[in-house]
């Protein structure tokens, strides 16, 4: 018995031609799921990058109790309960947090693992001098992994030097070697299609549009303040890296073609999350709610043992989490040698779509904790505007690329045990989070009417079933108290009426939603625009002075240092806005007026 697991990062189900999409060139896709099961209710549960990691490993939600990290101490880790059942585990990745503080751990539990350096700004190449940078439309251009990232392009101007094809070029290898061997499992991950998206000229090509603007392929998290074009012109660099991404997994599909590999090797494809490319108004991740664009994932299961699953669709509700043990069960490995995992094998769906759950829970640090039962979508937003309280619980006190600071270790307890950390208590100390899910409210979505997610309802009745399958699978996950204090959920007994949020918070909601006015609906000047980058302003004392009367503060030097390179309407598309529409309209008439234009 053999597996084989080909993970993407940022992968977009709605991109894939299984799945509806019909202007993307992914064929090897289309052909994956001619040879696999489809399964179109596949949801994400902890998130981003490496607590989705975290859930792969453990087969159990983390989002609950700690932010992005490494694993703990106390963690359960499939490929090393494999490793230690004779199952040689390997891990080929491009992915760069294996290698930083928050990651660290997780690569060693493979038997054997090899990386491929330069995706995303990995501090790799060595270059003094500043890199040829073209003109961006990256809001963020003062972060010092937008510069490395152009360091590091410089090493890959070729498709062979990519860091995806060594990747798969690593894979491959590892899946010739061993291929009359037994007992083995590949993980062959890459970053990609995840921002930057960054591939070469042959996929371009394959999505011919007229465009003429500064250089887009790597948008902020933020809300949209770009044009129509410049929106398309992204997704179309998205497009050119799936397409990428679909080349390679051809390849492994060719493989298993070549070896007949489909007789004994279990095959998985499946992703994290997705990635807004303007849906909502929104890009990327995180700073808005968990839209299904983002957690409604693509998933591929082949497994040698159900040939009939084979180009079929199942509709069972499953998750991240079920697939650690998926892989335990295919090797006949007992679920008691990971007692704490909260995820089910997936043979029964394969079989006949034997449904493993009723509803789904999915989320990320301090955020909405959102529960679906594939037709309903609740987000849970926190009860008040302090999004508190809100606890770390870790022995393992690292953030995605540093260490906890003495300051936030100041005030450390040590927090009783979990039943999933096997007798040993924590460390507690206060949590944060990228963003306040009070600026968004609480939002119920049926599916079934509106799949879009465009319509919020408020229907009570809905709202208590949901919040009643929300807190049940808190209690099952053994959320800490702080989370049912923040979220305002009873610890013990019934959910009731007087728990409901989306009534109440309804007017906050209908304000977040609201997209950002694109850039041509405000006034513009000779000079000056709402695009024009804020340090440009300042240098000109007319115009510094229209900031400083209408956005207090901005132009103070602390500021400046972080939003300099920002445009106006950049800084108004924060998720966290220092700059309202209003705001922006009336030093857009001001800036305007200097050049003698009337708004």
């Amino acid at each position: 018995m053999k597996a084989i697991m080909v993970m993407f990062d940022s992968l977009n189900r709605r991109m894939l031609p299984p799945y509806g999409a019909d202007w993307t060139h992914t064929p090897n896709f289309a052909r994956l799921a001619e040879r696999t099961a489809t399964f179109d209710n596949a949801y994400a549960g902890s998130m981003p990058c490496m607590p989705a990691r975290r859930e792969l490993h453990t087969g159990r939600h983390n989002f609950l109790h700690r932010s992005w990290g490494p694993l703990e101490p106390f963690d359960d880790s499939v490929p090393e309960i494999l490793g230690r059942h004779g199952v040689h585990t390997h891990l080929a990745s491009d992915h760069p947090h294996y290698w930083e503080d928050g990651g660290a751990t997780y690569h060693t539990r493979y038997t054997t693992w090899e990386n491929f350096r330069g995706q995303e700004g990995d501090p790799w190449k060595g270059q003094v001098a500043d890199p040829k940078i073209p003109a961006d439309l990256k809001e963020t251009r003062w972060r010092p992994v937008y510069r490395q990232d152009w360091v590091n392009r410089q090493h890959m101007a070729t498709e062979d030097r990519h860091p995806q094809t060594l990747t798969f070029d690593a894979g491959a290898e590892f899946i010739r070697t061993n291929a009359a061997a037994d007992r083995w499992f590949v993980q062959i991950e890459t970053f990609d299609p995840h921002e930057p998206f960054f591939s070469h000229q042959r996929y371009k090509d394959l999505y011919p549009h007229a465009y003429d603007g500064p250089h887009f392929d790597w948008p902020d998290y933020k809300r949209v303040a770009e044009t129509d074009d410049e929106v398309a012109h992204a997704r179309y660099e998205y497009a050119a890296l799936l397409s990428m991404c679909d080349r390679s997994l051809g390849r492994v599909l060719d493989l298993m073609d070549d070896l007949e590999l489909w007789d004994d090797t279990l095959l998985i494809v499946n992703t994290d999350h997705g990635f807004l490319l303007g849906e909502h108004g929104w890009w990327a991740k995180g700073v808005m709610p968990w839209y299904n664009e983002l957690v409604h994932l693509p998933l591929f299961v082949w497994d040698p043992r159900q040939p009939d699953a084979a180009g079929q669709r199942r509709a069972s509700l499953v998750q991240t989490i079920d697939l650690a043990p998926t892989l335990l069960e295919y090797f006949g490995i007992p679920a008691t040698a990971c007692p704490d995992m909260q995820g089910r094998p997936l043979d029964g769906v394969l079989a006949d779509d034997t449904p493993v759950r009723e509803a789904g829970l999915f989320g990320m640090f301090g955020g909405h904790v959102n529960v679906t039962d594939g037709r309903y979508v609740y987000m849970r937003a926190c009860a008040d505007d302090t999004n508190a309280p809100l606890y770390e619980h870790t022995l393992m006190p690292t953030h995605m690329r540093g260490r906890f600071t003495p300051e936030e270790l100041a005030g450390l307890q040590l927090a009783e045990p979990f039943p999933f950390t096997k007798g040993v208590r924590t460390i507690r100390v206060p949590g944060r989070s990228m963003i306040n899910p009070a600026a968004f409210g609480t939002l119920l979505f049926d599916l079934a009417a509106d799949p879009g997610q465009q319509a919020p309802l408020v229907d009570d009745a809905a709202e208590l079933r949901m919040a009643g399958l929300l807190t049940d699978l808190l209690r099952a996950t053994d959320a800490p108290d702080d989370q049912y204090q923040r979220l305002g959920l009873p610890r013990h007994g019934p959910v009731t009426h007087a728990h409901l949020l989306v009534r109440a918070q309804r007017e906050s909601a209908q304000a977040a939603l609201r997209p950002l006015p694109p850039p041509d609906d405000f006034p513009a000047g000779v000079r000056y625009s709402v695009r024009t980058p804020i340090h440009v302003l300042t240098a000109d004392p007319a115009a510094a002075e229209i900031l400083r009367r209408h956005i207090p503060g901005l132009t103070d030097s602390e500021n400046l240092q972080f939003t300099s390179t920002f445009s106006l309407i950049g800084l108004a598309a924060l998720p966290a806005a220092r700059l309202s529409v209003r705001q922006l309209r009336a030093v857009a008439a001001e800036l305007a007026a200097l050049d003698g234009v009337t708004p």
